[in-house]
């Protein structure tokens, strides 16, 4: 099963499952957990072939939606699920393919459609580092920073660094073979008739109009909204802004 970090609470509401995107960890998401289990229990994954999961040479989406299926099972189900880009998708494979699990779904800056932009550079960024030489973070940070401009990101990557064992936590082999699928959405069948928000990073252009119409004949129940002056990385960018949304949707009906 996904390693997963629990968030324990006193709260009585439903749990919460964040499913981190390409990259990432559930440790990313670490503060917005621990400020949103004043409600319930939170509980962020580690998706396969990231943090401290189980690598796999297959990284589909529904592959992905049946490891958080596995997740939700264990919990005992249903909870709400909160995803972002490539874990977007996934939880929305996984509300499509198994609705009874999911009760409400936030998706993070991202449609159910393919992409054509590339992410391949940031794991031959990856690849380029000289693990051998890295003493600390820092250091990983400076090589990187030959082929990511973005401190930001340079950050964001090192997260999943390895420093002692020196090695990325991240089956950058697996990730590079399967990336026309991450980029990519299966077709899928149905509807997911449940309370659903598309919240996206007002600077950011990964939902756009022509994608609506897909977005509501998959999820009927679906509404809208944008974080002021947040790019994609919304949940970085403006943490409070995003807990306040996810908030705000989460008890609107409780």
């Amino acid at each position: 099963m996904l390693n997963t970090l629990f968030t324990e609470s006193t709260g009585h509401a439903r749990p919460i499952v964040i499913v981190h995107g390409l990259y990432g960890s559930g440790r990313n998401w670490g503060v917005i957990a621990k400020r949103l289990s004043d409600r319930g229990p939170v509980i962020a994954v580690d998706q396969r072939n990231h943090g401290d999961s189980f690598w796999s040479d297959s990284h589909s989406y529904p592959d992905m939606a049946a490891d958080l299926a596995e997740v939700i099972a264990s919990l005992g189900g249903p909870v709400d699920v909160v995803g972002h880009s490539m874990g977007g998708k996934a939880a929305m494979v996984l509300a499509l393919t198994r609705p009874e699990l999911v009760e409400r779904l936030i998706v993070a800056d991202i449609a159910p459609v393919g992409y054509s932009h590339s992410q391949i550079q940031f794991i031959e960024a990856m690849r380029a580092v000289d693990l051998s030489t890295v003493e600390k973070r820092s250091d990983a940070s400076e090589q990187l920073a030959t082929h990511v401009d973005d401190p930001t990101l340079q950050a964001f990557f090192t997260q999943s660094l390895d420093v002692k064992a020196k090695r990325w936590k991240l089956n950058l082999d697996a990730l590079a073979a399967e990336m026309p699928k991450i980029l990519g959405f299966p077709e899928m069948d149905g509807a997911f008739e449940k309370p659903t928000l598309f919240l996206s990073g007002a600077l950011s252009n990964y939902v756009t109009a022509e994608a609506r119409p897909t977005i509501k004949r998959l999820f009927p129940m679906a509404r809208f909204a944008k974080i002021p002056g947040a790019g994609h990385w919304l949940h970085a960018e403006k943490p409070r802004e995003f807990e306040a949304s996810v908030r705000a949707f989460l008890d609107r009906d409780q």
